[in-house]
């Protein structure tokens, strides 16, 4: 019998070895186009990052070892050119380029992928990449060593984009990344990709999200990406992670099926349309074992998998089925794990599968060791029956394990409730007594059994004017932040204080990951309500998933260092034998421990002192600025390292900070409400910011009403709305070229007429105003209700603007000498 296998790559290598194990007698024939056989491509972003300094150790064989030890006739550099399926034969091209027959009783295609490249203008250029094996690796190494690459672009935030973007950042590279999707690693969901954003801006890496690469121009300088939106970026160098196709196009040649997603049909033993040719790897297409529906799955593991199966097959008889892959993946993102198997609520969303979630945040051991690390696990499951559908992981330590497991039960037609059975190895360096994934299990099971209905971030977007928002965290708590409009009422005022609570509303209760929140809701439901719902994953999950991302800036090298190190000049100028530091270590603890322990110590040292804390929950250490500015206390560092927050707060006079309102000028800071959207309204409070912001004064205006209008995107994305949202937007000016006068507009000549004037007499336009605002450091505010109230969604509006409430506003103002309404 002569087996041969095109492709000597995961799939194929391992075919041909376990060929060898079940049958010493036969010939086997492997070929490869390329020079190599069974490397480590999963490693090839840490060879170029230096993490894997020796390049010998990618290679898991060579071709000589390989075909010894099996007795395989290996021949690497000849490339399959056409298959004769009737006669059985191959035509092949060596090295030499020459063309040879060569026959066969039964034949596997493992030809992978092939890397998407768009036929973009200037695509061809010198210094842009992709990265499929060892050659591309080889001279992106060369390359950037020798071209002493400092700025890099890296297109496509998917798992191996981001691993570039990671080891080219360790390579002293500043890094832009650049997605078309609104998130990165599009098979997770948003809030959980949320996470990876703001540790990604953490890191130095600048982010483009919802941008796509409209064309490339090579200077002497290096290369411009020019982007949709009309923003380019400078780069020595640029690496293209779009995507992959099957590679298809032997079997194609050879008149074989393909299936619905375009990779090569083969049924449950793995053969193809053609009998005795076989296929595994990314060319073929296999049903998902939870939907039924084919699908494509680029992944190491199954194609390993599929490897041996189809070698049984070949070798013995269709004798072995495959099962067929869940899609069980991870990836290091510089100090964050992100993990995921199954399917995530969007692609059941997408598929029409009726499907409910639930979020739950975590330690990776007990949290009274030391070094316990936050995680953030999200279920899917069936919200009657509980069974599985996917999970997501993201954190520093213990995800790949908590994934694993659940996998595996996944695999196994699995529920919630096998998550509550599962039993754990436990000791405090490794686990907790109850495990991240048991109290998923828990909570989902809440979800199912009815004892907790929930609601999810994104269904409290769209509905938060019709309910009553209880926020039940503590006081404190409450201080640093809160969804805008919730009542604050903590789990232990909540039965004295019922009477605020009205019982003929809808009522969502949330606190800071969901446990208090889930039993204020058992007390409430204990005492008669009935339209009760606890937030999923809490306000940790909901603060992350809305928070705005700030605009990227074109970084050098220089600034490769995390963007969330903060030092003020005036902390640097001090040395730290000067200053006393009490040292806190509250890491492990969750949301409010942290901030208790900061309140604790700041009440215990004198005024000049510091207080160094070190904690594990990323939200306190976002929320350390803003704390510092609202007790009058001040924020000398703020840093991350591998999950930890360092946060180092010297204590103020707080009496002293008050009375002078925080700003930088004694107090004399400037605050403007615009609430119209007439153009020569708009165009007076612009001049009147900046000229108050040349002056060095902290300038904010709070956009209400129809004054939203003026932040509007000239090119906005597509966003659902309902109804009245839609109404609202066929009403309202499209963007600030749309607006009006407020006398003599005459059907819109009048405004014409005043921007025509202005560019003649030389008066910077309206945007141009806008845009030098935000230049000079002027805070655009837009108001949350308002929004809601119109139905203007957050994309739609400025990437510069943040959004706040009644209580953002009233803060600035109380720190400001001059309030104008206009």
């Amino acid at each position: 019998m002569k087996y041969v296998i095109v492709g000597g790559v995961a799939g194929g290598a391992t075919a041909a070895a376990r060929l060898r194990r079940v049958d010493e007698t036969a010939d086997i024939l492997l070929l490869e186009k390329g020079p190599h056989i069974s490397y480590a491509n999963c490693g090839l972003p840490y060879y170029i990052g230096g993490v894997i300094a020796e390049r010998d150790k990618l290679l898991v064989q060579t071709p000589e070892a390989f075909g010894k030890r099996f007795r395989i006739d290996v021949r690497v550099k000849n490339e399959v050119l056409a298959i004769n399926a009737k006669a059985k034969t191959l035509t092949i091209r060596n090295a030499d380029g020459k063309e040879y027959e060569e026959a066969y009783d039964k034949l596997l295609l493992s030809p992978g992928a092939n890397p998407v490249k768009p036929p973009l203008e200037g695509i061809d250029s010198e210094g842009i990449f992709t990265l499929r094996n060892v050659e591309d690796t080889d001279q992106i190494k060369a390359y950037v060593t020798g071209k002493q690459v400092k700025r890099a672009v890296v297109v496509g935030a998917g798992f191996i984009g981001l691993e570039m973007a990671e080891n080219l950042h360790h390579a002293g590279i500043a890094v832009s990344v650049v997605e078309m999707g609104n998130q990165v690693m599009a098979p997770i969901d948003f809030s959980m990709a949320a996470y990876i954003h703001q540790h990604l801006i953490q890191k130095g890496v600048s982010l483009y999200l919802e941008e796509g690469v409209t064309h490339f121009q090579r200077t002497e300088q290096g290369i411009i990406v020019y982007l949709k939106s009309g923003k380019t970026i400078a780069a020595d160098m640029v690496l293209l992670s779009i995507g992959v196709r099957p590679a298809t196009a032997l079997a194609q040649q050879a008149g074989l099926k393909l299936g619905e997603t375009g990779g090569i049909w083969v049924d449950e033993h793995l053969e193809t349309s053609e009998k005795d040719i076989y296929a595994v790897g990314d060319a073929i297409e296999y049903p998902h074992p939870l939907t039924g529906k084919p699908w494509l799955n680029y992944l190491a593991n199954p194609a390993n998998r599929q490897g041996r199966i189809v070698a049984d097959n070949m070798a013995l008889g269709n004798t072995v089925s495959y099962e067929g892959a869940i899609g069980t993946s991870i990836a290091k993102v510089f100090d964050m794990t992100v993990a995921s198997t199954g399917l995530a609520a969007k692609r059941l969303k997408q598929w029409g599968m009726e499907y409910q979630s639930s979020v739950t945040h975590s330690s990776s051991h007990a949290g009274y060791y030391p070094n316990a690390l936050p995680i953030t696990l999200k279920l899917t499951f069936h919200p009657r029956t509980g069974k599985l559908y996917g999970a997501q992981c993201v954190g520093y330590e213990g995800v790949d394990k908590r994934i694993d497991q659940i996998a595996g039960l996944i695999k196994r037609d699995g529920t919630v409730y096998d998550l509550m059975e599962t039993e754990h190895a436990y000791a405090p360096p490794f686990s907790s007594a109850k495990d991240p994934i048991a109290i998923a299990g828990y909570v989902a099971s809440n979800i199912v059994g009815g004892a907790m209905p929930a609601i999810s971030w994104r269904e409290l977007l769209e509905k938060k004017e019709q309910v009553v928002l209880v926020d039940t965290r503590t006081a404190e708590e409450f201080s640093f932040g809160t969804i805008p409009g919730a009542l604050n009422i903590p789990l232990d005022e909540m039965r004295e204080r019922l009477a605020e609570i009205p019982a003929d509303k809808p009522v969502v209760l949330f606190c800071a990951v969901g446990l208090r929140g889930y039993l204020a809701q058992r007390i409430l439901m204990g005492r008669g309500y009935r339209n009760v719902r606890n937030l999923i994953g809490g306000y940790k999950t909901f603060s992350t998933a809305v928070a705005p991302l700030p605009a990227p800036t074109a970084l050098s090298s220089a600034t490769v260092s995390s963007s969330f190190d903060v030092v003020s000049a005036e902390a640097s100028s001090v040395s730290d034998t000067e200053k006393k530091v009490l040292k806190v270590n509250a890491c492990g603890l969750q949301c409010p421990g942290p901030i208790i322990q900061v309140k604790k110590a700041i009440d215990s040292i004198e005024i000049g002192e510091r207080v160094e804390i070190v904690a594990t929950d990323a939200g306190f250490a976002r929320d350390a600025s803003a704390w510092c500015e609202t007790t009058g206390n001040k924020l000398i560092e703020n840093r991350e390292e591998k999950g930890r927050y360092t946060v180092v707060i010297e204590k103020g006079d707080s009496a002293c900070a008050c009375s002078s309102g925080g700003y930088a000028g004694g107090g004399r800071g400037k605050t403007l409400i615009l609430f119209s959207d007439d153009l020569d309204k708009a165009l007076a409070t612009f001049v009147l910011a900046n000229g108050a912001a040349t002056t060095g004064q902290k300038v904010s205006i709070f956009f209400t009403f129809w004054g939203l209008n003026v932040l509007k995107k000239m090119r906005k994305p597509h966003v659902q709305k309902d109804f009245f949202g839609k109404m609202f937007g066929m009403m309202l000016p499209s963007s600030s070229l749309k607006l009006k006068l407020s006398q003599m507009n005459m059907f819109g000549m009048g405004s014409r007429m005043m921007r025509f004037l202005m560019k003649r007499k030389g008066v910077d336009s309206l945007e141009a105003l806008r845009s030098q605002a935000l230049m000079q450091g002027v805070e655009f505010i837009a108001c949350q209700m308002s929004m809601d109230m119109m139905g203007i969604q957050r994309e739609e509006l400025l990437e510069e603007v943040t959004v706040g409430g009644v209580a953002t506003y009233m803060e600035r103002a109380d720190k400001a000498n001059v309030n104008l309404f206009i």
